[in-house]
């Protein structure tokens, strides 16, 4: 009988020992099966220190009740008077419920937990064969490998290994499995093994001697004929003894699996022969392989078979992993990898992921092999397959700081040992972290975390995730400002050759001057020095991430020139955030937005202000300009006011479009592009506009005062019409003017000519601003009629001579500036010119065709290819308006939706009246945003207009970023274009053509 109160004792030390269900606990003590063990105290004390003491007694319970009656007092006896066995045993049960349930399925196992000799406390492969070596089959050999694995979680648990041993130990376990799984696949083909040698290489984890607890073992397969054996036969029979192996290991059996063995970082993957010689590995290797492979070459380690075969391979293949730093596209491929791929990780998964995710183990992983690879050329020391014996190597040779590397290693170790108890659990792999609290708890309380385990878990995991985010900034770059800046002392330093071979690993074309601008920018003990060598590391990374570093950090070391001893500047990009990485995108991403702000590099504050990135409409730029006009004391200086403004406005709207496309480490990139080709139109359109309108009140002012003599107004055309300027486009423009009352025609006409004369002249005024260029060649009569006509003329000439192609022209007329009254009035004009009542007729219909096709063959640049040309390519930005335009001269009086001049607004409109169907209608739209696109990529890059992409490497890489190609993707990219304008151009032979 239950004496009153004892109850809630016995409920409250289970509680205090941790256990979370103190009932069910109760119960379980309270089986006769436990009844030699419930009265001792050391019980629950070693229940309490385990990681789930819930889980623990259950696996107790379970293991005692699997017990034949006769051997059941031995267990609990040896249970209670050997501490080294209960700690090892109750720490195993409450940490791994699959190692429980083998237990209860071989309730003898236990037994090998209680020898604790000198072997027994760090066992190598011998001792590893030596407990597998009864295995005959797969079913005992899955029996003889988990006994052998509950003695190394017993000793990780226990603390007795810590988590490189127990990788070690595991990696260990997979050898003499390997050795045993090939025993028996020989045994079963005796004929097999003898007309052939065989040796497996061991890849990854296992190679590198850091394998968790389930894990894919990576393998490669190297076959040789026996002396005087055909070679054919003698590699398919060696392919059937590896893929036996590999069935023994993979296959689930009544005691379930192994692990799987994979074999696809053979040369050619799973698409390539499973074994080879090692004369076709060579062959392979030194023709066709990839960086990526020789990268996990680094590992390769012979663990099974023939010794003689596997040692041989390993010391051919070796030289050429130490000399793939050499390669031709190495810093291409390393760029490529660098960009970790966690697109295809859920996105419900990513905060999850311990291996994958950012601050993950992958990233310290590919970081330490980047520098062995780098480094590794021309020092030995660093040729290590596992990831902490390398990074401390790196420390100890000073291509890493040893404080730097200590924190990677605490945090890499940390990470580690999350992974093994996460998998270790129910021996799954896995690599994400749990989200039930009851995982979380068991988890942090594996690690020794016990005031409150899951605040303590998230905590230190979120700490050391943040290290490992920081890695790049502190293995690759920060070892760089050490060696120039010196600053450090006792410190062993990388020396300029290494510093170079880094830099030029990470993507710099030219180390040595690469060198110079971080000496100018980071010696010294000024505070500009010291704040730039905190900068430095993080934004050597962000160039490293374009496609021209070199460019990025001479435009930095420029800016800071000009702006170093400015207090703002440096606050700016220590304190603001976003600033330092937005100036880092800007300045590495092309020509145009770097000369923009060298020429006034304190616009440079636009980009640590959150609203600074945002386009100015058109009536704020219009009074800025204009204020500052009325400032000026002449018309010269007045104009430069106004082309400044437009210049800092040009750089707000390149930067924030270069910043949208790359993406930052807090916002993605931009994923609708028509809505980024949409706002630089407008913007620039807007920043244009505004400077006409200051131009104008210039040359007006400077001779006749507050008022010309006429009425004047500019009307935009073309792209500037569209609002669909890109960063190199001419302002296409027609000038109206209407003498005011009183005033004869030939001077109102005289002092318009001299006004349009005038406002040309100070826009292209050689200066540090880029010039507008007006182009009034679509005006009536062309080059050949006069610059500037009254709205009568314009009037009287478009009624008698106005051609079809003047009717297209006049579809992107819109007034920009000068007297907004006479310009609606100029639109009411061409209205009925460009919707004609009924639509065009037949003839119409036929001469526009007509002139498309002859533009087609004429105005192509001469050796342009036909495919790639942004314009006047097929499927190109011509092909599109053309067609647009033709929609809206036949319709255009019938629907008011096309009386736009906007290209896509006319587009959408067209398909909303049911003009063009919905998949012709994306289509179009596609290729005419890709286009404009690539028009304003390549004013970006290199700093002058360009229809084409850039022949240049560098310079095509740099549009490919641009458009979300990452490095090494420029041929897909150029077949893209390819693609969607071929398919456009398909819609326009049909709607366009009529084909």
């Amino acid at each position: 009988m239950t004496v009153p109160g004892r109850r809630s004792s016995t409920f409250s030390r289970l509680l205090r020992h941790g256990f979370t269900d103190p009932s069910a606990a109760e119960r379980l003590l309270d089986l006769p099966e436990l009844a030699a063990l419930r009265g001792d105290p050391v019980l629950l004390d070693a229940l309490g220190a385990t990681a789930d003491p819930d889980l623990a007694l259950r696996g107790l319970v379970r293991l005692v009740e699997a017990q034949p009656e006769t051997e059941r007092p031995t267990l609990t006896t040896t249970l209670l008077s050997a501490k080294p066995f209960r700690d090892r045993l109750l720490g195993v049960l409450g940490a791994s419920e699959a190692l429980a349930d083998h237990l209860a399925r071989h309730p003898r196992d236990w037994e090998t937990l209680v020898t604790y000799e000198a072997a027994d406390l760090h066992p190598g492969v011998t001792e590893f064969e030596r407990g597998l070596a009864e295995a005959t089959d797969p079913v005992s050999l899955r029996v003889a490998y988990r006994r052998c694995l509950l003695g190394i979680a017993a000793r990780d648990v226990c603390g007795t290994t810590d988590v490189a041993q127990t990788a070690a130990e595991l990696a260990d376990l997979a050898t003499a499995t390997l050795r045993a799984a090939l025993a028996i696949a020989r045994a079963a083909e005796p004929a097999d093994a003898a007309r052939c040698r065989l040796a497996v290489i061991a890849m990854g984890k296992c190679g590198g001697h850091e394998l968790n607890y389930v894990s894919d073992v990576d393998v490669i397969f190297v076959g040789e004929p026996v002396e005087g054996a055909d070679e054919a036969k003698a590699i398919q029979a060696a392919t059937r003894l590896a893929s036996h192996l590999m069935r023994i290991c993979s296959e689930t059996t009544v005691e379930g699996t192994i692990w799987p063995v994979d074999a696809n970082l053979r040369p050619e993957g799973r698409n390539g022969p499973l074994v080879r010689t090692l004369s076709s590995h060579l062959a392979y290797y030194q023709r066709w392989a990839k960086t990526w492979e020789f990268q996990a070459l680094l590992k390769a380690r012979p663990v099974a078979g023939d010794p003689e075969l596997g040692s041989a391979y390993v010391d051919a293949v070796s030289p050429m992993v130490w000399q793939a730093a050499e390669r031709e596209n190495f810093v291409t491929d390393v760029q490529a990898m660098r960009r970790r791929v966690v697109d295809n990780i859920p996105v419900a998964q990513v905060d999850r992921e311990l291996k994958l995710g950012p601050g993950g183990l992958r990233d310290v992983e590919f970081a330490v092999q980047l520098l062995q690879l780098v480094h590794g050329r021309s020092d030995a020391t660093l040729h290590s397959g596992s990831t902490l014996d390398a990074l401390a190597a790196l420390a100890a040779g000073g291509y890493v700081g040893r404080a730097d590397a200590a924190q990677l290693d605490e945090a890499y170790r940390f990470l580690r040992a999350m992974e093994h108890r996460i998998q270790l659990y129910r021996l799954r792999r896995t690599h994400l972290v749990p989200e039930g609290d009851e995982d979380l708890r068991r988890l942090g309380r594996s690690l020794g975390l016990r005031t409150d385990p899951v605040a303590e878990l998230n905590k230190e995991w979120r700490r050391h995730a943040s290290v490992v985010r920081r890695l790049h900034e502190k293995i690759f770059y920060r070892p760089l400002l050490d060696a120039v800046a010196q600053l450090a002392p006792g410190e062993i330093r990388l020396s300029p050759k290494a510093a170079g071979q880094r830099l030029e690993a990470l993507g710099y074309a030219d180390p040595a001057a690469a060198l110079r601008h971080l000496e100018a920018l980071a010696s010294g003990v000024s505070r500009k020095a010291a704040i730039q060598r905190t900068l430095l590391p993080v934004l050597l990374g962000w160039f490293a991430d374009s496609a021209d570093p070199d460019a990025g950090l001479l435009g930095f070391r420029k800016v800071s020139d000009a702006l170093g001893k400015t207090p703002w500047y440096l606050r700016l990009l220590r304190d603001e955030g976003a600033a330092a990485e937005n100036l880092a995108r800007v300045l590495s991403a092309g020509r145009l937005a770097p000369d923009l702000l060298l020429r006034a590099p304190e616009a440079v504050a636009i980009l640590g202000d959150p609203e600074g990135l945002r386009p100015r409409g058109r009536d704020h730029l219009e009074q800025e300009v204009l204020a500052a006009v009325g400032r000026a004391d002449d018309a010269e200086q007045a104009v430069a006011a106004a082309r400044g403004v437009r210049r800092r406005e040009l750089f707000r709207t390149a930067a924030a479009d270069l910043i949208d496309a790359y993406g930052t480490e807090d916002s993605p990139r931009a994923s609708d592009p028509g809505a980024l080709v949409d706002r630089v139109g407008q913007a620039v359109t807007d920043l244009n506009a505004a400077t006409l309108a200051g131009a104008l009140r210039a040359a007006v002012r400077a001779e006749w005062g507050d008022e010309l003599p006429t009425r004047f107004a500019v009307i935009g055309m073309g792209r500037f019409g569209g609002h669909e300027l890109g960063y190199g486009s001419d302002a296409d423009v027609l000038f109206v003017h209407e003498p005011r009352p009183g005033v004869d025609d030939q001077e109102a006409t005289k002092a318009a000519n001299r006004v349009v004369t005038e406002m040309r002249r100070l826009l292209q005024l050689p200066t540090t601003d880029p010039p507008l260029l007006i182009d009034a060649d679509l005006r009536p009569e062309g080059r050949s009629g006069p610059m500037v006509r009254t709205l009568a003329s314009y009037e009287a000439y478009y009624r008698r001579w106005s051609l079809v192609w003047e009717s297209q022209a006049l579809l992107r007329a819109a007034p920009m500036a000068g007297d907004l009254e006479l310009g609606q009035r100029f639109i009411e004009l061409v209205d009925p010119l460009r919707y004609p009542a009924e639509g065009l007729g037949e003839d119409a219909v036929r001469e526009i065709r007509r002139l498309k096709a002859r533009m087609e063959s004429e105005r192509l640049p001469r050796g342009a290819d036909p495919t790639l040309h942004a314009k006047l390519g097929r499927g190109g930005l011509s092909d599109v308006e053309w067609t647009v335009q033709l929609l809206q001269m036949r319709h255009g009086w019938a629907e008011p939706g096309l009386r736009t001049t906007r290209t896509r607004a006319a587009l959408s409109a067209a398909h909303a009246a049911g003009l063009i169907p919905t998949e012709e209608a994306q289509t179009l739209d596609e290729a005419w945003v890709l286009a404009t696109r690539v028009r304003n990529a390549v004013m970006l890059v290199r700093g002058r207009p360009g229809d084409t992409f850039p022949s240049e490497p560098r310079e095509l890489a740099a549009v490919g970023r641009y458009l979300g190609y990452g490095p090494g993707h420029v041929g897909e990219m150029v077949d893209d274009y390819r693609r969607i304008t071929r398919r456009a151009r398909a819609v326009v032979d049909e709607l366009f053509y009529g084909a």
